[in-house]
């Protein structure tokens, strides 16, 4: 028997539809291998749907899809928005897929939701992900592998044909491979890239251990002031505990000096473990829908979701840089400048990446040169930019952060008066993302 949400949804492409952003939930983001130690992505991501399930008071049978981002996939929950969802207590006839972008996996999600909406697809979509670095898959080395793959084989010639199983083997095939951060094209880590990145627009270690002392004692204010109350949910079953490990807001100037570069060794890299954001775990969740929908349904949306996109830059030269791309074109999208936006939710993989960012967009070389403007994007108002923490003291689960920088911008809208948000985040690979939400009017 079909739903009644799945006979309501259409071919056609619905004119006038506009997507609002009803509202988002998140499990207390935790640094890896501490609270959720013992639970599978998954376990997370159930968390995250079910907390904000309850929180809205949504009927399950009103949601017509649910996306979940991650990237560090366990084979067993290759399709983890399914999983998840049905675990949560979604019915089993609504769809779900899985997206895997890097860190802005989440944002990823988001967008194809809205895009689902928009074409008369479906009206109601939960949209978010998950990540976990305490369970991650290990596998064999490939020569093993290829070996236990013919074993049974090999086993039916007896004694002789297991013997041939280690023919050519050497002692460090047998070690474990643990799922790699490295880029596959490039061969490095994002922290390299990023230290490159800082030094190439004058970033120093100073203003980056600034920006980072910046992020933890915003977020641990946040905290304190109940700011987070509205968006987190309990992460593990009968905890009500929602603090986030990460934050170390009594960290002082002369600790983060003293921390040895991470990355760069030759005495030239500035970027510390303080500075790049931490190994998380976590999971977030954001409700979306057309806007009659969401009226019809009684909500009242926190923001409108206007104009989204996403930019690919030169992973080689340009990693981390994809969020002045996509912000350049987003702004031109939605036809404002930076100057007419309000609140700024920014992620912050690294501190260097961040004010390199920063650096660009507001570099009349840069514009002219890489975007083909007449000039700047623009300078960064610091005061708009992530008040209460970001991914740097919070954590960064990389499919869920995306989730969380829609939900944050969204409340901060309604809590700050402000009428339209920037939200940009960089990804591996050189992608980067940046969307445009308008507060909706109560």
């Amino acid at each position: 028997m079909l739903r009644a949400a799945a006979l309501r949804r259409g071919l056609s492409t619905s004119q006038g539809k506009r997507v609002v952003v009803v509202d988002g939930a998140r499990i207390p983001f935790a640094m890896a291998g501490t609270k959720y130690k013992d639970q599978m992505a998954v376990d997370l991501m159930r968390y995250a749907l079910r907390g904000l399930l309850t929180k809205t008071a949504l009927p399950v049978t009103e949601v017509d899809y649910v996306l979940c981002g991650t990237v560090v996939q366990e084979p067993r929950t290759s399709n983890i928005a399914r999983e998840a969802a049905m675990h949560a207590g979604l019915p089993h006839d609504i769809p779900a897929h899985t997206v895997s972008l890097a860190c802005v996996s989440a944002n990823a999600a988001i967008c194809q939701g809205a895009e689902k909406i928009l074409a008369g697809q479906a009206d109601v979509v939960i949209a978010g992900g998950c990540e976990t670095f305490s369970d991650v898959p290990i596998r064999y080395s490939r020569p093993i592998r290829k070996r236990l793959l013919g074993a049974a084989k090999a086993m039916k010639k007896g004694p002789m044909g297991a013997l041939s199983l280690l023919k050519g083997l050497k002692l460090k095939d047998l070690a474990p491979e643990a799922p790699s951060i490295k880029n596959f094209t490039t061969d490095e880590v994002m922290g390299h890239s990023s230290d490159r990145l800082a030094t190439k627009f004058g970033v120093t270690r100073e203003e980056q251990d600034k920006f980072t002392l910046r992020s933890h004692q915003n977020a641990q204010k946040a905290h304190d002031d109940g700011v987070y109350a509205e968006e987190l949910v309990p992460g593990v079953e009968g905890d009500a505990d929602l603090h986030e490990n990460g934050i170390k807001a009594q960290s002082t100037p002369e600790q983060l000096a003293k921390l040895k570069p991470a990355f760069v060794k030759n005495g030239a890299g500035t970027h510390t473990a303080a500075n790049s954001s931490f190994l998380t775990d976590g999971a977030a969740a954001t409700l979306i829908m057309s806007e009659s929908k969401a009226l019809e349904l009684g909500y009242a949306p926190k923001a409108y979701l206007n104009n989204w996109t996403f930019a690919a830059v030169d992973p080689f030269e340009e990693m981390l840089l994809g969020p002045t791309y996509a912000t350049a074109k987003v702004l031109d999208m939605a036809g404002v400048s930076l100057d007419d936006i309000d609140v700024v939710e920014f992620h912050e993989a690294f501190a260097g990446q961040v004010l390199a960012n920063f650096n660009a967009m507001s570099s009349d070389e840069f514009g002219r040169e890489k975007l083909g403007r007449q000039g700047a994007v623009g300078t960064m108002n610091m005061d708009k930019v992530n008040p209460h923490g970001g991914s740097l003291s919070l954590g960064h689960p990389f499919g869920a952060t995306g989730a969380r920088l829609v939900t944050t911008a969204a409340n901060r809208l309604q809590r700050e008066g402000g009428k339209l948000a920037l939200v940009a985040a960089c990804a591996d690979g050189g992608v980067g993302h940046a969307c445009v939400l308008e507060r909706y009017p109560q």
